[in-house]
């Protein structure tokens, strides 16, 4: 099988590519290797064929398309954004990115798509009231988060709701600039099925981590964030009360459910939500990288970001059910392996011609 992997270059497309080429695929990386996002270290890994270009070109993908059985699309811009000024380039990059390649693809006749999508669009998912069941938190306001109530609020009665997993169902509720860049790109993607008679399966990833996270760059996660404070000796510095949930996954299991997906799935455009379905807090996180790294204990600040949700994680039965994929990597193996390895996967690619 060929494969093309947008965004091959970057930390999960890395691994991705190195997934594919393991099982016996044919890959060709199309990465404008865009310095904010990849320093000056951003490369796929050695076996894979290098397109430099941008999806948002259309020579660059009437290059790297043809010949391809499958496209796996993780070229994005992330992270939330500062400000509204971040608009534009999400849009370009992401929306305008995703448009471009969609239509190349139907030029080209090529009919089964993997979108990298994320957990993001769910904003604060579904909690659970005692009085009214599972429903909707309403936003934080800064106001509450100001005064340390972190907690989602029933839209109902404004009574604490219980923390609770999300299936595919949910509705979504993207509450920043990269959550609705990602709903974008679904909707892009389930109208291309549509109306070409093609696949798409749109994978949520939750929190990614694990060996060759970006530092130092505005697209770094909080594991990152932390391990990068742990080796200057200094003590992670955790939002809120540290009591936020997240489903931690390791960036291999992410490549695996990514190549599984590119192999197996066929039927029109299907969410799968892509986790380890065992909730962790970011304050557990930090504990578990402080003592992997012999460092400072994590400090909780109290500090936010408005543009957070509290807790976000999901059941992700469904991808096992339909495509047999589960996550295998143990969680403080994975959180020891991120404090000690360093930032590459491989040796350099092949350019493509």
């Amino acid at each position: 099988m060929r494969v093309v992997v947008t965004g091959g270059a970057g930390f999960i497309g890395q691994h991705v590519v190195a997934e594919t080429l393991r099982r016996g695929h044919d890959v060709l990386v199309l990465d404008s290797l865009r310095e904010d996002v990849h320093g000056q270290h951003g490369c796929p890994p050695s076996g894979a064929r290098l397109h430099l270009g941008d999806v948002r070109q259309t020579y660059d993908l009437d290059a790297a398309l043809p010949g391809a059985d499958v496209v796996v699309h993780l070229a994005a811009k992330v992270g939330l954004g500062v400000d509204v000024s971040d608009l534009p380039d999400y849009a370009s990059n992401n929306d305008l990115g995703t448009a471009e390649l969609l239509a190349a693809m139907a030029r080209h006749r090529l009919n089964r798509l993997v979108l990298a999508s994320s957990m993001v669009v769910y904003g604060e998912g579904l909690g659970r009231c005692a009085e009214h069941g599972p429903v909707r938190g309403r936003p934080r306001s800064e106001y509450d988060l100001a005064q340390g109530q972190f907690e989602p609020e029933c839209v109902r009665c404004g009574a604490q709701l219980s923390p609770s997993l999300v299936d595919e169902e949910a509705p979504s509720d993207p509450r920043n600039a990269y959550a609705a860049s990602k709903l974008a790109q679904e909707h892009y993607a389930t109208s291309w099925a549509r109306e070409t008679g093609g696949s798409a399966a749109l994978l949520r990833y939750h929190n990614v981590y694990g060996p060759g996270m970006p530092q130092g760059t505005p697209y770094a996660g909080v594991a990152s964030i932390f391990t990068s404070a742990l080796r200057d000796g200094k003590a992670p510095r955790v939002f809120e009360d540290g009591g936020q949930r997240r489903d931690f996954v390791h960036v291999r299991d992410i490549a695996a459910a990514t190549v599984t997906a590119a192999e197996r799935h066929t039927g029109g455009a299907r969410a799968f939500n892509v986790g380890t379905g065992v909730p962790r807090t970011v304050g557990e996180m930090a504990a578990s990288l402080a003592h992997a790294l012999h460092g400072p204990t994590p400090v909780v600040t109290g500090d936010y970001r408005l543009g957070d949700v509290r807790h976000i994680t999901a059941n992700s039965a469904r991808i096992l059910d339909e495509l047999g994929w589960m996550a295998r990597e143990d969680f403080d193996k994975g959180m020891a392996e991120l404090a000690g390895l360093g930032q590459t996967v491989s040796a350099p690619a092949v350019a493509a011609r």
